[in-house]
């Protein structure tokens, strides 16, 4: 729900699961140029590691997220993942449509899905691993999905983006079936995250975004009982209907045991939204044994009319903050290249160019 507090972000998963067909495509292309043989690549990897990443998020429900980490919670407390649905989805399609496709193909693209989720297979016993990371990372989390949300999002909502991952496209390599970067592309890397961090912090956690989630997951829950909307995802093919429009369907029906869930979604429309109170950055120290909090557990307290300066603590903030922002790098640089550049081309300054080389007669 950004768009109601970013109007340009009104882009869907479509787009962006072109975006991520595109990358991975680019990113296997690229492996292929450089390590092919060494690593064996071949036109099924090619095909499959392209079609893992168009259709990696084909498992999601209306809300993204909202449907899968609040809703069902509420309703029916079982575990349940997207990517455990984008699998069985790809199976009701092929059935359904009659899809020519073989089954090793479809298989290794469900596994390449599944690669990140508690649902993966045992690692050791997948053969060139390092597909499998491409679209879904598993092990570190950078992956051409990350890639093009992230760039997507900043660019809708209009925020900066100082990372560009094309650079990384273009120097990875596979190092022990593990696909690997220079050393110098940290920053990239790092700012891979850091970015993704401040979308988290500045949209997809914003107050009032998260306002707008948690009254769209009440009418959700409220509704659910009379429309049974937890139920589809025990069928594929029920399941494919479900999507935004379900706030759409409560909204104009005139049922009376709807009438909760339209109250909600008429006070977002008319911009009647829960308040936000205040909020706790949980200490490092207590994240492993962190537990759901009730609103009984919640205590809170702030003077908002204290007219006396005050500085506020990091770790109230966020555990994020560098501790420095500020580096002093010593960097050296050898004689030794100039006297090469002298002997081998005769000057000391660096060539930009490959030199002329002396026209031999036959």
């Amino acid at each position: 729900m950004a768009h109601m507090v970013y109007p340009g972000a009104v882009h869907s998963r479509f787009e962006h699961s072109l975006g991520v067909y595109s990358l991975a495509g680019e990113a296997i292309h690229k492996l292929k140029n450089r390590q092919g043989l060494e690593l064996g690549i071949d036109h099924f990897d090619i095909q499959t590691v392209k079609l893992a990443g168009l259709l990696h998020d084909l498992g999601h429900g209306p809300f993204s997220h909202l449907f899968e980490r609040e809703f069902l919670p509420m309703v029916n407390g079982s575990e349940w993942s997207h990517e455990q649905m984008s699998a069985q989805m790809i199976d009701h399609i092929v059935d359904e449509h009659h899809i020519e496709i073989d089954a090793e193909t479809t298989k290794r693209v469900k596994e390449m899905i599944l690669a990140s989720s508690k649902c993966s297979m045992a690692t050791s016993r997948r053969e060139k691993h390092f597909l499998y990371d491409i679209v879904a990372n598993g092990r570190n989390g950078v992956d051409v999905d990350k890639f093009d949300y992230i760039v997507r999002d900043c660019r809708a909502c209009g925020l900066g983006c100082s990372f560009h991952f094309q650079r990384l496209l273009e120097t990875m390599r596979v190092m022990g079936d593990e696909i690997c970067y220079q050393d110098k592309d940290y920053l990239t890397i790092h700012k891979l995250f850091s970015t993704r961090a401040d979308l988290h912090r500045t949209v997809y956690t914003h107050a009032k975004v998260k306002a707008i989630d948690l009254m769209i997951r009440d009418a959700l829950v409220k509704a659910n009982d009379y429309l049974q909307i937890a139920s589809y995802i025990q069928d594929p093919s029920q399941y494919w209907k479900l999507d935004d429009t379900i706030i759409k369907t409560i909204e104009t029906a005139p049922d009376q045991q709807l009438k909760e869930s339209r109250d909600l979604i008429l006070r977002i429309r008319r911009r009647d939204l829960y308040q936000f109170c205040n909020e706790y950055v949980v200490p490092k120290d207590r994240l492993e044994n962190f537990k759901s909090v009730s609103a009984q557990d919640i205590v809170c307290s702030q003077d908002y009319d204290s007219e006396e300066k005050f500085s506020i603590a990091n770790d109230r903030i966020s555990h994020l903050l560098p501790t420095s922002y500020q580096d002093m790098i010593v960097g050296a640089v050898a004689e030794a290249f100039e006297n090469f550049q002298l002997l081998t081309y005769g000057i000391r300054t660096q060539v930009h160019s490959t030199p002329d080389k002396k026209k031999h007669r036959r």
